[in-house]
């Protein structure tokens, strides 16, 4: 049994005690900012008296904290034997909070999706805490952003049909602790009643300017935007002036350039033939065929992917950075700086290869 000493060849580790219960400390060392209980919190006079000091606290170790990242074994060797944990993962990259940023929220959600079509059930109870955690607060968010309530209906909708499946398991109850699922049970019933109770609110009925008041050229840039040819077909379903507009040869051609390459491109048409015929050519058919030749890359679709960095085997959220092994070499780092940088050397990790790193 593990025990706590200062005697630094023990296995013990540090606990500290958060808001959820307690947590490693070299857990939260990694964006922990999560409020921590002290002892002086439990008395109200002294909340009152050290309020400014907690404060400041607060700020120095959101200062001295390291931007999330977590150390993965790809491959298990005689001289290096490593197990990556989920539950850590998430906890270390920060998956919680993150749910929150715009850019993050469709990965997350993603990797959600394919967690529950593995089965969250056969995960260890820490790890289906904190997956369950993350499904409530995307019903948080939706609730609150009032934007893609449809990812919200079909993570509720994954979560009855995995409890449909574990009551036909053993004598109609689902196995594992009792205690552990009676708090999944009241956890997913909260998710389903926000699911179900949500209601786009209309807009400010007196905000200006409206849709259908921009001019084209604005309307166009923002259908320029848009990476799916199935929200293109949408809009133009929506609105005639979006459906003159994505009829375009140039919404299309953007398109197409933006999923595929060139060289891609030319093993479907002749590129003499692409610059004789310019802007009669039917670039809607030239994106569709390129599609179903190629595919679509899914990863598009997310505005940040996870990294994995070569040299130290660490995964990190690109706009946060990481502690690598090239800041305590300074003939490595000129190294990789002239190879183009530290994110040149990342490889981005969508949903799927991330599962794949843990044994599920």
């Amino acid at each position: 049994m593990a025990f706590i000493s200062k005697d630094f060849r023990s296995p013990g580790e540090a606990w500290v005690k958060t808001d959820e219960g307690w947590e490693r400390k070299k857990v939260l060392e990694c964006g922990g900012k999560r409020k921590r209980h002290s002892s002086e919190g439990s008395c109200p006079e002294a909340t009152t008296s050290s309020s400014s000091s907690s404060s400041e606290r607060e700020e120095e170790q959101e200062e001295g904290c390291m931007p999330p990242h977590y150390h993965i074994t790809i491959r298990c060797t005689r001289e290096i034997a490593g197990f990556n944990g989920l539950s850590e993962a998430v906890k270390r990259l920060d998956f919680r909070r993150s749910v929150r940023d715009r850019k993050r929220f469709h990965y997350i959600c993603a990797f959600l999706l394919l967690v529950s079509n593995k089965g969250i059930a056969s995960l260890p109870g820490s790890a289906q805490r904190q997956l369950l955690q993350m499904v409530e607060e995307v019903a948080s968010h939706v609730n609150d952003s009032q934007q893609h309530p449809n990812v919200l209906r079909g993570l509720a909708l994954k979560l009855e049909q995995i409890v449909n499946q574990e009551n036909q398991k053993c004598w109609g109850k689902p196995l594992g602790s009792t205690y552990l699922w009676q708090e999944h049970m009241a956890r997913i019933k909260r998710i389903q009643r926000v699911a179900s109770q949500i209601e786009i609110r209309e807009p400010d009925p007196e905000a200006r300017p409206k849709l259908h008041e921009l001019p084209e050229e604005c309307v166009r840039e923002i259908i320029l935007c848009i990476a799916d040819h199935r929200d293109l077909e949408s809009a133009a379903e929506a609105w005639e002036t979006m459906a003159k507009l994505v009829s375009e040869q140039r919404i299309w051609r953007e398109l197409t350039r933006f999923h595929f390459n060139q060289r891609q491109i030319s093993t479907i048409l002749d590129l003499d033939k692409i610059k004789q015929m310019g802007e009669t050519k039917d670039w809607k058919q030239i994106y569709h065929q390129l599609r179903r030749t190629y595919g679509v890359n899914d990863d598009y679709q997310f505005a940040e992917v996870l990294a994995l960095c070569r040299s130290c085997c660490c995964l990190f959220w690109p706009s946060d950075g990481h502690p690598c092994i090239i800041d305590q070499s300074p003939d490595y780092k000129q190294r990789v700086q002239e190879a183009g940088g530290q994110l040149a050397l990342a490889q981005p990790v969508p949903p799927a290869q991330f599962l794949k790193y843990f044994s599920l």
